[in-house]
């Protein structure tokens, strides 16, 4: 048996990993938003649900349903790590000399 705020933050992780693999099936902006009132309204049904039992129960039963429908290739973010423009510019070659003077260089 868990506690309220242990459960309380695995629905909110729940919720979130929810709506991140929902981005992933929607490329529209429009259907997404649609597709959050009705991942929102899934949640909202049990909101007012006491018993702690039934709690870890209906989160079990999230998880299972999310792991059952995750996306194949999910959508990463351009910029982190596997997404298509991280370390896109390779590093500056270091017989390159990067001179910060700013115009005040002298000239030989």
């Amino acid at each position: 048996m868990t506690t309220r705020a242990t459960q309380k933050l695995r629905v909110m992780h729940l919720y979130r990993r929810c709506l991140k693999d929902l981005f992933s099936w929607t490329g529209n902006r429009e259907l997404f938003y649609q597709e959050v009132d009705k991942l929102r309204d899934m949640f909202e049904k049990n909101r007012n649900v006491t018993d702690p039992n039934l709690i870890d129960e209906l989160i079990e039963q999230g998880e299972k349903k999310l792991h059952a429908g995750r996306h194949p290739d999910p959508y990463v973010v351009p910029y982190y790590v596997g997404g298509t423009k991280y370390a896109r510019n390779p590093p500056v070659p270091p017989e390159m000399r990067l001179v910060f003077d700013y115009g005040r260089e002298v000239q030989p």
